[in-house]
Parts: structure tokens; sequence; C-alpha cells
């Protein structure tokens, strides 16, 4: 099983496929980073050479922002919209929507599941 950047990939995937395990790296971005190291798409994870793994760390760590530091880049903006009082800001505080979709009715994912109107009192 190969790992990069702390991440196990799954050996029985293809490569641009594996690559997406690692959080920030879609399919696009991982056939971005295939094709500049010059290894085929189509390649299984378990037939990478550790040269290869190599190749593909240092690759994602000189152009892109992944894992951790992204994860954590992410929080701080969200705490300066926290901070500075936008109206995304407070939202984000708020646990709602924060791309002007409706609440009204759905949005239940973010407000959590409904409390219902209660017992008839008699």
């Amino acid at each position: 099983m190969a790992r990069i950047l702390g991440v196990d990939l799954p050996n029985e995937k293809h490569a641009f496929v594996g690559l997406t395990y690692l959080y920030g790296v879609g399919r696009t971005r991982a056939i971005e980073i295939l094709d500049a190291t010059g290894i085929p798409l189509n390649k299984k994870i378990k037939d990478l050479s550790d040269d290869e793994v190599r190749k593909i760390t240092q690759y994602i760590n000189e152009h892109y922002k992944v894992e951790g530091d992204l994860k954590m880049e992410i929080q701080r903006n969200i705490k300066r919209l926290i901070e500075t009082g936008s109206y995304r800001g407070t939202r984000h505080r708020l646990g709602l929507p924060v791309r002007g979709q409706r609440t009204r009715t759905n949005a239940r994912t973010r407000k959590g599941p409904s409390h219902g109107v209660g017992a008839k009192k008699s």
C-alpha cells in the first residue's frame, strides 16, 4: 500500500483515482500530477515504484497545498470571516447555509433534525 503525505492509498485502484484519496486532490488535479511526473494514468497503485511515489510526493509538495495545510487554511479563512462579523461569518457561527440557499424548507443538513410541534395539550 503506497503512502503519500500520510495517507494510505488503496492498492487495487488506478493511480489517478487513488490520488483522489488525498484531501484537496480531485480527478482533474490527479491527472495533472500524473502527467507532470510522467506516470501512466491506468497504472495501479500497487505497481508504483518507490521512485514514482517519491516523484508524486515531491510534485505535490512543490505545487499544491493539500491535507493538513489546506484544512488549516480553510479553518483560518472561516475564523477570519467570523471575527470580522461579515454576513458569511455570521452564517458560519449560527450553523446555517452560507451561500444563499433557502432555509424555510430544506437545509436540514446544516440546521440538524427537525424538532416538530409537540403533543397537543387537552
